[in-house]
């Protein structure tokens, strides 16, 4: 194979040095390393492996220093026009993102790469490609992810933020004896939930099934200050689980005056065994009912999907009792760990 010898004036092999040395433009330099090397004899295939790129790409840079000499060596990226990916494009795409493709006259209710790209030139006159689409979509951290269904709350929501702001005035005026808790119960399937997981090409992952569901309960309370988990489990979804939670909890706290407990409006939650169950307990337990569908504001929903995601999803256990084992491992972790987080933030 040919090699392409220059021969290079010494004045402007003293340009290429300190072009070299002087620019900041990574790119530039090693243009100018290319050219020098070539003008020392050296074949096209050792300067692309020096360099770290292909000996095509060699080629070009010779060729248009060549034609154009130093100035063949520029970055012609400049030319290119007006920076489509401005600032003001990709705040109309963050805002186009959490709208839908029916809001502009589309049919499709999900997006893709291309209605992007024809929205976008509807709304700003930029034309860009749908690879340029996806950079853009990664430049302001968008992701495709499984959008979460939800019911909207049926009180008006007016009554619905007075009810949150309560409750969120007792949590915050807490004093030194009192305790508060978010409570609220996971079920437990033996029948595995299917989740996401990473694979091999052409290879899909087997989850087995017992084929028969078998399902155990939980009810748990998340303390708001120290974030430790009070739990009780049972095989029925019923009162008797929320009652013995409750008086778990006033075993748990014997020296607290009054427990609140946060809580949705779960029939069991509100039954006239639980509210019986209330009354024995002497004042010492006092519920705090949230605005109906609002699981965003009762926190330990984190902590179930947390157990959901490390424990029960795509789960191999032959029979409920070792699932079991393993969800009550898992929260017995988590508690030690929350300690440990606690104890390192006041030390």
């Amino acid at each position: 194979m040919p090699r392409m010898v220059f021969v290079v004036d010494r004045r402007v092999k003293l340009q290429l040095r300190k072009i070299r040395r002087s620019t900041r433009d990574k790119g530039l330099a090693l243009r100018c390393q290319i050219v020098l090397l070539a003008a020392k004899g050296r074949g096209r295939e050792q300067i692309a492996e020096g360099a770290g790129c292909s000996v095509s790409w060699v080629n070009r840079v010779l060729a248009r220093f060549r034609d154009l000499g130093i100035a063949g060596l520029a970055d012609r990226r400049e030319d290119n026009g007006q920076l489509k990916l401005d600032e003001e494009f990709l705040a109309r795409l963050y805002k186009l993102v959490d709208g839908c493709p029916r809001d502009y006259g589309y049919p499709r209710p999900t997006w893709t790469t291309e209605l992007f790209c024809l929205v976008m030139e509807q709304e700003t006159g930029v034309k860009v490609h749908r690879a340029t689409m996806s950079r853009a979509l990664n430049l302001i951290g968008a992701r495709l992810g499984r959008p979460k269904p939800t019911v909207g709350c049926p009180w008006p929501k007016r009554r619905k933020n007075r009810c949150l702001s309560a409750i969120n005035k007792v949590l915050q005026s807490l004093r030194p004896r009192e305790v508060a808790v978010y409570l609220d119960e996971v079920d437990i399937h033996l029948n595995p939930k299917i989740g996401a997981d990473w694979m091999n090409r052409g290879r899909q992952k087997l989850v087995p099934t017992p084929g028969q569901n078998v399902k155990r309960y939980i009810a748990g309370a998340l303390d708001v200050r120290t974030q430790q988990i009070t739990w009780v489990q049972s095989d029925r979804k019923n009162s008797l689980l929320v009652i013995d939670l409750l008086r778990e909890l006033v075993k748990r706290y014997p020296q607290a005056s009054k427990i609140h407990v946060v809580l949705d409006n779960f029939k069991i939650h509100d039954s006239k065994a639980t509210r019986a169950a209330v009354a024995a307990l002497d004042g010492k337990i006092v519920l705090h009912f949230l605005p109906p569908y609002c699981p965003d504001h009762n926190r330990i929903e984190r902590a179930w999907r947390d157990l959901h995601d490390n424990v029960t999803r795509n789960h191999k256990c032959r029979t409920i009792e070792e699932l079991m084992c393993e969800v009550v491992d898992y929260i017995r972790r988590r508690n030690r760990e929350t300690r440990r987080q606690e104890y390192r933030a006041a030390a």
